[in-house]
């Protein structure tokens, strides 16, 4: 019977490791056993979680700052235990949120450019959680939402912009919370947990919407999130200890759509989804490898791609957000791969011949500008994201922002060129009186300019 191939323009995505010279090298990787991603990176800065002698500590790093990286490169160290994890905010690149072993959350502002000085002082610490907090994740669509979840099995939504816990999720969780994220516009939050059940919450209500027990029966960690059209992918284990992944419906709960066995490393797999070409990428933390598939509505819903392979193993990893690529490459993905003493970027690229923009791989993606403020959303309001193109680069986003300090460049520029232009019309006058006449009309000219 003749075997028909699917037909599929991420057939042949292929991931390449960079250079050694754009790696970050000299790097000592936290060696906490904690199933966080460790990395956070955004079109300015990678953020790394480091090993760190009395307290807990991060690098940030611009990301042109590549090579060897200094031992004495300063650090974010102001946790008084390891962190755990750290992201960076969506709507903002130059704020970073932590979670640490000491049981605080804190906001950091990294200065343009990079720290010159180890930061100390947080902007906010939010205090609230009674055990670690191993989870942080902002809302996607929502400006100064950050939600924490703790080793006390409580999850708080809080409004960053006053330092307030505003929803406290305390009831609904038996165990310890292995994952916790939104949905595209932050009006849903999944959760895995240790009793081995993913539930959907109402994130200002705390109330649990849909759930579904022993979706892995395995003992080990499970992740999940969502992905297109509100179905949820879970990684997980067998009974036997086998590595699964598995596709959900929440409005049917009941059976799997497609439920995969992988292989039997004993890694957590931390899931990333693009919802733009519809790719999950699975990570697992000590694997030496990337497997990618395609998540479409024909069964089996979950199509095996292709793996990026490596000798070196993967302590941590970070996920580029879409507008950080470069498109001309055709790049649909950058992963920031953490080893012991390094950081490795591996570029994910669809081999085109054209050197034209590709618009079925870029179709119009989240941006970086929030739709609705934290008081109007803990109130009710529903902020869906804010879309941009990446056809001539994402520097256009951001031309409003600069366009102050661009305005009073040219300000300072014009005034300074006016004042040299009369000087040397002075000069002139003194050189040769006998043009004085034409030489004055010019200087009235100017003077009328400027007022």
């Amino acid at each position: 019977m003749l075997k028909v191939v699917r037909a599929s323009k991420f057939r042949h995505v292929f991931g390449q490791g960079v250079k050694a010279d754009q790696c970050y090298d000299d790097i000592r990787i936290s060696q906490m056993t904690w199933d966080s991603n460790f990395c956070s990176v955004n079109p300015k800065f990678v953020a790394m979680i480091v090993d760190a002698s009395g307290g807990g500590a991060f690098l940030v790093l611009p990301l042109n700052k590549t090579g060897r990286i200094d031992m004495s490169q300063p650090t974010v160290c102001g946790h008084t235990g390891p962190v755990l994890d750290i992201e960076f905010c969506p709507h903002n690149d130059n704020i970073i949120a932590s979670g640490s072993e000491d049981c605080s959350v804190m906001i950091w502002e990294i200065p343009e450019g990079g720290l010159v000085t180890p930061l100390n002082d947080p902007v906010v610490k939010l205090e609230g959680h009674s055990k670690r907090v191993g989870i942080l994740s902002w809302h996607p669509t929502a400006h100064n939402v950050l939600m924490s979840a703790g080793c006390d099995n409580v999850v708080i939504l809080w409004n960053v912009a006053c330092g307030e816990a505003m929803v406290r999720i305390d009831s609904v969780h038996p165990d310890l919370i292995y994952s916790a994220c939104w949905n595209r516009d932050g009006s849903q939050i999944l959760t895995s947990c240790k009793d081995k059940t993913i539930r959907v919450l109402d994130p200002r209500k705390g109330t649990v919407i849909a759930e579904k027990e022993k979706t892995h029966e395995g003992s080990r960690p499970v992740k999940a999130v969502f992905v297109s059209e509100g179905k949820i992918l879970s990684t997980g284990f067998s009974r036997m200890s086998e590595r699964q992944v598995a596709l959900w419906d929440p409005k049917s709960f009941g059976e799997p759509l497609t439920l995969q066995e992988l292989d039997t490393s004993s890694g957590v797999l931390l899931p990333f989804f693009d919802p733009d070409t519809g790719i999950v990428y699975l990570c697992g933390k000590g694997d030496s490898s990337i497997r990618y598939f395609e998540v479409t509505d024909e069964a089996p819903y979950v199509h095996y791609l292709s793996m990026y392979s490596s000798k070196e193993s993967q302590k941590g990893m970070g996920y580029m957000p879409k507008r950080g690529l470069e498109v001309n490459k055709c790049e649909i993905a950058r992963f920031y791969k953490l080893h012991e003493r390094k950081c490795e970027p591996i570029v994910m690229t669809v081999p085109r011949k054209s050197d034209l923009f590709q618009e079925d791989l870029y179709p119009d993606t989240m941006g970086p500008e929030p739709s609705v403020e934290a008081n109007e959303w803990f109130e009710g309001k529903e902020g869906q994201p804010i879309l941009i193109s990446l056809k001539d680069g994402f520097a256009t986003t951001t031309k409003s922002k600069e366009f102050k300090v661009h305005k009073s460049l040219l300000k300072t520029t014009s005034t300074s060129l006016i004042l040299s232009k009369i000087f040397k019309l002075v000069l002139l006058l003194l050189t040769f009186p006998n043009q004085r006449m034409a030489h004055l009309k010019e200087m009235t000219i100017i003077y009328i300019a400027t007022e």
